[in-house]
């Protein structure tokens, strides 16, 4: 437990306002906020989660996912409990929705010395939302780049400004990951969400501290998948992030408190792929169907395989050393090089006592 940086005095004795996330919670003395982990004691605010991870595992980098980031590097994933959403579809719920703060202590001392000795390129603040214990990654993190490592966030995007106060001194990447084409009447009945402006404005804040972006949305079958809502996302991508930004349509699986809604149909999603190419997105992905050919990076101007996939490994590399396609010369939205050990992936846990 550590005191929060991100919050502020209000006109009422020992009331304060949390501002991490664009929920701004006001709580009472003893109170805690929504996402669970962030307790008003004694007119002082705290993050009680900090130092304490529930999960800790290496990854690929393409299972955030993360296409044209670093490809083919490994990153140590890393979560707490809690969340400033309350999903009903999430396959995270027993990390995101638990209510007593628990696992294991750490410092970022530590965490990045694991990281170093277990061969991961960078970390991924992820599995719950990041920004709900953003003091804590911003300490690792900082410590991370002195390392050479990079950091990248999982995210809802429901950040406040105030949180660009610390993501700015750390943060190279995120994923942001849109539920039901961030349909405003879908999010507010099934995540819990009042507003969807702020995820907007987060990117725009991303995009202007040069954090490198790719976007995701989850397609809910009946519930969250209206096409013209998905058309009006892509052009606000397009419009605002640039046609070069990577996008993922993902399919969903029944978990938690929504079994009843069956996995999304291969067709729906191959649709909102027309409709983000419609629209002028030249990177586009299927996630969660391996094998399918929008695993795939193709190169947008010649149409060739610049990348092959299957899941979250690569298969087949056909780019030069500055990422340019090696068939038409097309140079290719990808931050970084090819990391060597792609052809050696690796899933593991570790060891609590690592940490």
């Amino acid at each position: 437990m550590k005191e929060a940086v991100l919050y502020r005095k209000i006109d009422r004795p020992n009331w304060v306002q949390c501002t991490a996330c664009a929920r701004y919670c006001i709580i009472p003395p003893g109170g805690i906020g929504f996402c669970g982990i962030r307790k008003n004691i004694d007119g002082k605010l705290y993050l009680l989660v900090y130092g304490k991870l529930i999960s800790a595992a290496i990854d690929p980098i393409e299972k955030k996912p993360m296409m044209h980031f670093y490809p083919g590097s490994m990153v140590l994933s890393i979560a707490t409990n809690g969340c400033n959403w309350m999903c009903k579809y999430c396959q995270n719920f027993s990390i995101s929705q638990r209510r007593v703060v628990e696992g294991m202590d750490t410092t970022p001392e530590s965490l990045v010395r694991a990281a170093i000795e277990h061969g991961a390129d960078g970390f991924a603040y992820t599995y719950n939302e990041p920004t709900i214990f953003i003091e804590f990654a911003h300490d690792v993190g900082v410590l991370a780049r002195k390392k050479g490592l990079y950091n990248m966030f999982v995210t809802n995007g429901y950040q406040s400004e105030e949180a660009f106060d610390l993501l700015k001194h750390f943060l190279d990447a995120a994923t942001v990951d849109f539920k039901g084409n961030g349909d405003p009447k879908f999010l507010y009945k099934y995540a819990g969400v009042r507003d969807v402006e702020p995820i907007y404005q987060s990117l725009l804040m991303m995009k202007k501290h040069g954090m490198f972006i790719e976007i995701t949305d989850l397609i809910v079958p009946k519930v969250g998948d209206d096409l013209n809502q998905a058309r009006k996302l892509v052009r606000w991508i397009v419009e605002n992030l640039g046609p070069e930004t990577p996008m993922h349509f993902l399919r969903f699986h029944p978990d938690y408190l929504m079994m009843n809604i069956p996995p999304t149909p291969v067709k729906t999603l191959e649709k909102h792929i027309e409709i983000a190419k419609e629209e002028g997105l030249k990177y586009v992905y299927i996630g969660n169907v391996p094998g399918h050919e929008y695993e795939h990076t193709y190169c947008p101007n010649c149409g060739r395989i610049v990348i092959k996939r299957y899941g979250f490994f690569i298969q087949e590399w056909n780019l030069d050393e500055e990422n340019r396609c090696k068939f038409c010369g097309y140079k290719i939205n990808i931050k970084g090089k090819l990391s060597p050990n792609w052809r050696n992936y690796r899933f593991f846990g570790i060891p609590m006592s690592d940490l």
